[in-house]
């Protein structure tokens, strides 16, 4: 059974998370709010992460191969976010990238899949369609494709980090990884765009990013990964339930539903 402490951390984790990501989706510059969002994180973490320094020398090739990895993500997701709404990619995006994960654990490294893993798989498929179908009207496949490269992104830096963090400590490797996309995107936007961007909800956002990785962290000392996992999966309902409230997003029953049903198959996976 999941201790307490461990679950109010990843519901914690969960609802942060999506919260950062809404904040995203509010903004009218979503390219420099989304710089602003990362640079303030990890202008935050440092101080702390100088302090109470922690990495082991083979870190470093993960920690590079997860900041390369970062870097793509964070372009993706401007885009996933520009052509669709938060409340499809979102879910999706999310759902898809455990998927990719097993059938790269399956196909490189020989795991063998559970019967709950393949229940899992059909469930988030399952919640992909609900997801992306909406009466009379025809998802882009530009937005389908967007959010399923979204989600590889996600599955990448997932596999990466899984061994990385064994190998620094929890800021430390926040700091490492964040480092690409502060050092790469922001001239990219440009410095006027983003002092622009910056307000207080940039700000929540910058705190609710940081506060989702690092309670996420701390539910693994408490819970086992697995069930961790599974709690912080639950993001996709929140986020996709907010939308509907915060950003006004036409969020209906059936895509609703398709949120569910992919946090059901994650949790799944999961397990």
């Amino acid at each position: 059974m999941m201790p307490i402490s461990a679950l109010v951390l990843a519901l914690g984790s969960a609802v942060l998370h999506a919260i950062w990501n809404l904040l995203l989706g509010r903004a009218r510059d979503l390219q420099a709010a989304t710089a602003a969002t990362f640079l303030l994180a990890f202008a935050i973490a440092l101080p702390f992460a100088i302090v109470w320094w922690q990495a082991d020398s083979s870190v470093w090739p993960y920690a590079l191969a997860s900041t390369i990895l970062e870097v793509i993500y964070v372009l993706a997701l401007v885009h996933a976010y520009r052509v669709s709404e938060i409340s499809f990619a979102y879910p999706i995006s999310r759902g898809i990238a455990p998927v990719f994960v097993l059938a790269i654990s399956v196909l490189v490294l020989s795991h063998e899949a559970t019967v709950a893993e393949g229940a899992g798989v059909v469930l988030v498929g399952l919640g992909v369609v609900l997801v992306g179908s909406r009466r009379g009207v025809r998802v882009p496949a530009q937005a389908l494709l967007v959010a399923a490269a979204l989600g590889a992104t996600i599955a990448a830096y997932t596999l990466v980090d899984r061994a990385g963090i064994q190998r620094a400590g929890a800021l430390t490797y926040f700091v490492l990884t964040l480092a690409g996309p502060c050092l790469v995107y922001p001239p990219l936007v440009g410095a006027r765009a983003i002092r622009a961007a910056l307000d207080r909800f940039i700000l929540l956002a910058a705190l609710a990013n940081l506060g989702s990785f690092t309670l996420g962290l701390l539910a693994l000392r408490y819970g086992s990964a697995a069930a961790v996992l599974a709690v912080r999966s639950s993001s996709v309902v929140i986020a996709t339930l907010l939308a509907g409230r915060l950003l006004a997003e036409h969020v209906s029953r059936r895509r609703l539903a398709g949120s569910v049903l992919v946090f059901a198959g994650v949790a799944l996976l999961a397990v």
